[in-house]
């Protein structure tokens, strides 16, 4: 795929703007309206084009919205490989393939997941202002703690008579 091969990178980004002024130029298409040509991506040998695109659809139609541009877009194959191949005056034109990119949709749904995230995240640490320790605030002994020695000297002088009267 291109990044391997510089000239398949030039001729990807030649192609990729061929085919964006041509989608809004010269193909008077409606169905191919709001159609964005995000990246294409030129195998290494120049053969084949992978052309990605996204459409911003209308609410609720997006999927008939995009099986119509797909369609157009397959239809207009020859004529957009005959104007990317007259504008980078190739010996050979590569095949076109038009892939839809989930790309964006994808990015809005995480989008919207940090969204939520994030307001939990501010709703958890509102709580945690006025929060407080069931117990001891550190319920672990120091060994350098005064008042823990001398509570643990009576504890084990009391544990130490326990002892002696059991063994008596």
């Amino acid at each position: 795929m291109a990044g391997t091969n510089p000239r398949a990178v030039r001729i990807a980004a030649l192609i990729q703007r061929v085919i964006a002024s041509s989608v809004e130029g010269h193909l008077h298409d409606a169905r191919l309206s709001n159609v964005t040509i995000t990246e294409v991506r030129v195998t290494n040998d120049l053969q084949i084009a992978n052309v990605y695109w996204t459409q911003l659809g209308r609410e609720g139609h997006e999927e008939g919205e995009r099986k119509r541009a797909q369609q157009a877009l397959n239809q207009a194959r020859g004529r957009l490989r005959t104007l990317v191949g007259s504008k980078a005056g190739l010996r050979l034109t590569p095949q076109l393939r038009f892939i839809y990119d989930e790309v964006p949709g994808e990015a809005t749904e995480i989008e919207d997941i940090l969204t939520v995230t994030r307001r939990r995240d501010a709703e958890l640490a509102r709580l945690r202002e006025n929060a407080s320790f069931a117990g001891e605030a550190d319920p672990y002994r120091h060994d350098d703690d005064p008042e823990q020695e001398s509570r643990a000297a009576d504890s084990d002088s009391s544990s130490d008579a326990g002892h002696a009267t059991d063994g008596e």
